[in-house]
C-alpha cells in the first residue's frame, strides 16, 4: 500500500459535514507511515473545506470527477479538462428532448452557473453561485462539469433514459443518492484516468493503490485500483464494480480498512 485514494461524500464525510475522529486518525497514521494520500471527488475545488479543515490535507485533490487536479497547499488548479460549448449545447438539446423538464447548471473554473429552476431545497448550492441563462461565453472560463437535474424520479432512471443518447459525446455519471441529478464531464475523463496519471507521476503502480468509494462516479476508480473497496453502504453498481468491500460508512469502514492494512504492513 503506497497510495490511498478516497472519495469524500458518503465514504468518509456524512450529511452532517463531519469526518469521524477515527477516520481522521487513520489517515494521519497512514501518512505517518509514508503512504501517499489523495482525495478523489465529484466536488469542485471551491468545496473542499472538510478535507482542509478536518483532516488537514494540503496535498492534491482530484476534483470534478477527474476533470480538475487541485493543489490545496497553493489553492491552485494544476491541470484541467474542459467541455466545449458545442458539446454542452448538443447534450442539453438531447437531454431536453428525452426527459421531462430537466434543468441545467455548469461548473467552471471560475464558479457555478445555474439556470432558473435548477436550485431547490434538495439541490441547494454550497457557497457563491451565479444565477442566470447559460451562455456560450461561459466556456471561456473553462467548463469542467455539466449538471442536469429532474425534480422527480431517481438518478438511475434519469441515467438509463439519457445515457445511450449522449454517452458518445460526454462522460455521464451520478453521485447524489437522493436526487435525480446527472454529472457530465469531458469524454474519456473520470476519476480513474486522473488518478492513474497522478500515481504514475510518483512511480506508483495500480497494484499498490487502495481506493475507496460508494457511488457510480467511483466505478472506474474502484475497478482500476489494485485494492478497490466499495462501501457496504454504497450504491449497488459501485459494489458490483469493486473486488473488495469496506464496512459501512456509519461504521467508519474506511478507517477500519486502513487500520487493518497498516497493521499488516507492520507485521510484514
Amino acid at each position: 500500500m503506497r497510495l490511498i485514494a478516497s472519495d469524500i461524500d458518503g465514504t468518509i464525510l456524512g450529511h452532517d459535514g463531519k469526518i469521524s475522529d477515527r477516520t481522521v486518525e487513520a489517515f494521519a497514521a497512514a501518512a505517518a507511515a509514508g503512504v501517499d494520500i489523495v482525495f478523489v471527488t465529484g466536488r469542485p475545488p471551491r468545496w473542499l473545506d472538510p478535507i482542509r479543515d478536518q483532516i488537514g490535507h494540503t496535498g492534491t485533490v482530484i476534483c470534478s470527477n477527474g476533470a480538475v487536479s487541485y493543489d490545496l497547499a497553493t489553492e491552485h488548479v494544476t491541470e484541467s479538462h474542459v467541455l466545449d460549448w458545442d458539446t454542452v449545447a448538443q447534450v442539453r438539446s438531447i437531454v431536453s428532448g428525452l426527459a421531462p423538464e430537466p434543468y441545467f447548471a455548469l461548473e467552471s473554473l471560475q464558479g457555478f452557473h445555474v439556470e432558473e429552476g435548477f436550485l431547490t431545497a434538495r439541490t441547494a448550492a454550497s457557497g457563491e453561485y451565479f444565477p442566470g441563462i447559460l451562455t456560450p461565453d461561459m466556456a471561456d472560463s473553462g467548463i469542467v462539469k455539466m449538471l442536469a437535474v429532474l425534480h422527480h424520479g431517481t438518478a438511475d432512471e434519469f441515467m438509463e433514459l439519457v445515457s445511450p443518447a449522449i454517452g458518445s459525446l460526454i462522460a455521464v455519471t451520478h453521485s447524489a443518492p437522493t436526487m435525480a441529478m446527472l454529472e457530465m464531464g469531458p469524454l474519456g475523463v473520470n476519476k480513474a484516468v486522473t488518478l492513474a496519471k497522478y500515481a504514475a507521476a510518483r512511480g506508483i503502480d495500480a497494484t499498490d493503490v487502495v481506493a475507496f468509494g460508494d457511488m457510480p462516479n467511483d466505478i472506474e476508480m474502484l475497478a482500476w485500483a489494485g485494492s478497490g473497496y466499495a462501501m457496504a453502504s454504497g450504491h449497488p453498481d459501485a459494489l458490483a464494480a469493486a473486488a473488495l468491500q469496506a464496512p459501512r460508512f456509519e461504521s467508519d469502514g474506511v478507517a477500519q480498512v486502513i487500520e487493518s492494512r497498516l497493521a499488516a504492513l507492520r507485521l510484514a
